[in-house]
C-alpha cells in the first residue's frame, strides 16, 4: 500500500469512528434533529431513547436507546 493509501484508510477510519451513533451532525451535541434521527433509528430497533443516569441532555452521546419494558 501507498503512504496515499495509507493516508486515505486512516482518514476514513477516522470518519467511521466520529460518524457513530451518538456524535450527530453538531459535534455531539444533541440538537433536535440529531435526537429525533436517535428516536427513530431506537424505535426501529424497539427501543426508548433515554438520558443516562447523570448524563447532560446537551449531549448526544449522554443517551442510550433501551429496550422497552
Amino acid at each position: 500500500m501507498t503512504r496515499g493509501g495509507i493516508i486515505v484508510a486512516a482518514a476514513l477510519m477516522l470518519s467511521a469512528c466520529m460518524s457513530g451513533v451518538g456524535s450527530g451532525n453538531s459535534a455531539g451535541l444533541a440538537t433536535y434533529d440529531d435526537l429525533k434521527a436517535a428516536q427513530q433509528a431506537c424505535a426501529t430497533k424497539g427501543g426508548k431513547l433515554e438520558l443516562k443516569r447523570n448524563g447532560d441532555a446537551s449531549y448526544l452521546p449522554d443517551y442510550a436507546c433501551e429496550k422497552a419494558k
